[in-house]
């Protein structure tokens, strides 16, 4: 079983990269997040997954061991194979997934190109639990919580800072984010002055 790869960029493609390790040059499947953050860089450290099949030896590389760990919680769940998953993971990057699944937002992942409305609630049912609790101690069940508050505090400290009042801001910013957790800072503040 390999656990990483560690070794020279030979190619980089948004679907996929050849690292070159002792001679030996692995080509290995990727998510777009993955090939950004590779972008430019000369030499590179992936985590791998191995899909051994009758007719092929395919690699899948992560950045991290969670976001293989999340990889490997899309790929459990019925329908899902490997192709779908690294869609999914290309279309948001691990702790936007993980947000998603954490609240159900069902229309967030329906949206992801080949992901129907029945697959979306079934990976938020098979998948939300072992998300929120976090997975035999893996690296991302604080990932949510901990996002979560860096953004809630950012948007009120914003709002104090603009002569809001502390617990109407923490009012405000709670309710947005417990129907739209996915927002990033900047739109929770824009939305909160409106309704502040």
């Amino acid at each position: 079983m390999i656990d990483y790869i560690k070794g020279e960029i030979t190619e980089l493609t948004p679907a996929n990269v050849v690292l070159e390790s002792v001679g030996v040059g692995y080509f290995i499947h990727i998510s777009l997040p993955t090939f950004t953050v590779l972008g430019g860089q000369t030499s590179a450290k992936l985590f791998v997954y191995e899909a051994i099949r009758e007719d092929a030896y395919i690699l899948y590389g992560f950045l991290s061991k969670s976001e293989r760990q999340l990889f490997l919680l899309l790929i459990s769940v019925s329908g899902i194979g490997a192709n779908t998953a690294r869609v999914i993971m290309s279309s948001y990057t691990a702790q936007e997934i993980q947000e998603m699944i954490a609240s159900g937002n069902v229309v967030a992942l329906n949206a992801i190109k080949g992901i129907g409305t029945k697959t979306a609630q079934r990976i938020i049912v098979d998948l939300k639990d072992k998300i929120v609790k976090g997975v035999g101690g893996s690296e991302f069940p604080n990932v949510i919580m901990n996002a979560q508050n860096e953004k809630k505090e950012e948007a009120v400290s914003a709002l104090i800072m603009l002569g809001y009042a502390s617990a109407a801001s923490q009012k405000t910013v709670d309710r947005i984010l417990k129907d739209e957790p996915t927002l990033k800072v900047e739109q929770l503040i824009k939305l909160a002055l409106k309704m502040m």
